[in-house]
């Protein structure tokens, strides 16, 4: 019973991951949006490094990670983000709440299987650009979105292989209503793109003793550039601006041929220390070729684009794991920091972020299972060169959900 109610929920989850924008920041105007954080709320405690995997926990940052999975594995996780947007005269606050992933692992002797759907982009913003002859409103919404099939064999006890099949999609959507000083009416630019494409990502996993009480952990994953398949609408319309809303006068559909998008490669290297089940610190570098990107608006004319690169390092700790008489010891204690250029250039001048996340992993149920709470506290951009600076608090949260299928029963 409990096993129908789980897959139901995941399934009325899913509709809503696909639905959700997630984010108020003006910087998802440039390029595809915001790029949204691929793992788990465990990952994402620790500054988002992935080079950690066990058998009760999903890894959605390594396909090779499924190979280790000893239970069914039911995972789904949410977050919360305050948000405070300031240049040098002006600032204002916005919350945005998100569904971050949606997924379930299998394990099948050496090999393992996941599937699942979560956010890969997130567009979301409002703001209005002003001159001598009049100003702007521009605002967006959508993103793209990405289910995943994932597969991963154990070559070794200490090395294991996997490739994710990714499926993106999305659309995309822009508006920019123009008010010009002494006209009775308004212009307003429509324009939407719908994304779509596979691409796929290798990865692998090694893991091995050094002493008798301390293990080693690498892990590397790659995904190619691909182009995804991109339909094109664009609308101009005369509009009537009043107190009530927006009412179009007259409006006319313009032909934009069907183009491809440059999804950009990305390489990502890690290395950990840890003593299993009590506690390890790892760290992690990737690179992502965004400097193929290429911008879906004509509007955007500032910016450019250039490689981005993540350093992020971070740990666990569990004081004792199998202390059943004392709960905060069966606790896992989570922390880490990351720092971000992500690649996103405005008027030569390059848009970096930074973070700093801790957090608690909460024991449920019999067989693993736990519930996992944490925060980030972090900045991206600046005040500087007439740009936005956005301080957020992000709190994240999941259910990691562990069950068995096909034991044998000794009792009918």
């Amino acid at each position: 019973m409990l096993r129908k109610i789980i897959v139901g929920v995941f399934l009325l989850i899913a509709g809503g991951i696909v639905a959700q924008e997630g984010t108020t920041s003006p910087y998802s105007f440039y390029g595809i949006g915001i790029l949204k954080f691929r793992g788990t709320a465990e990952n994402r405690a620790m500054g988002g490094i992935g080079v950690f995997s066990d058998s009760i926990h999903l890894n959605l940052q390594n396909p090779a990670s499924y190979a280790g999975l000893k239970l069914i594995n039911y995972s789904l996780g949410a977050s919360l983000e305050n948000t405070d947007q300031k240049n040098t005269t002006e600032s204002q606050h916005f919350t945005s709440t998100s569904l971050d992933y949606l997924a379930m692992g299998i394990p099948m002797g050496k090999f393992g299987m996941g599937f699942g759907i979560l956010p890969y982009t997130s567009v979301g913003y409002n703001f209005l650009s002003k001159n001598e002859n009049g100003m702007t409103e521009y605002s967006g919404d959508g993103g793209l979105n990405r289910a995943f099939l994932s597969l991963a064999y154990q070559i070794t006890p200490e090395l294991s292989i996997g490739v994710d099949g990714n499926y993106n999609f999305g659309k995309i959507k822009n508006t920019a209503t123009s008010q010009q000083k002494d006209l009775d009416y308004a212009t307003q630019t429509y324009n939407s793109a719908e994304l779509y494409g596979f691409h796929f990502k290798f990865g692998a996993l090694y893991k091995k003793m050094i002493t008798e009480r301390l293990e080693i952990s690498g892990s590397v994953t790659y995904a190619p550039g691909t182009n995804l398949n991109s339909d094109n609408f664009r609308k101009i319309s005369t509009v009537s601006i009043m107190p009530t809303g927006i009412y179009t006068i007259d409006g006319r559909d313009i032909d934009v041929p069907s183009s491809t998008f440059d999804f950009p490669s990305e390489f990502t290297l890690g290395v950990g220390l840890s003593k299993p089940k009590y506690w390890g610190v790892g760290v992690e570098y990737s690179l992502q070729e965004t400097s193929d990107f290429t911008n879906t608006s004509a509007l955007a004319e500032n910016a450019t684009f250039k490689s981005a690169s993540k350093i992020k390092m971070g740990g666990f700790y569990i004081p004792s794991y199998n202390s059943f008489g004392n709960y905060a010891k069966r606790m896992v204690y989570r922390a880490g920091f990351r720092y971000e250029e992500t690649g996103l250039r405005l008027e030569g001048h390059d848009i970096n972020e930074f973070g700093i996340s801790f957090g608690v992993g909460l024991p449920v149920g019999r067989l693993f299972s736990n519930f996992n709470l944490g925060f980030e506290i972090g900045k991206r951009g600046t005040t500087d060169y007439g740009l936005i600076q956005e301080n957020f608090f992000k709190t994240f949260l999941s259910f990691s959900l562990n069950d068995r299928w096909f034991e044998k029963r000794l009792y009918d």
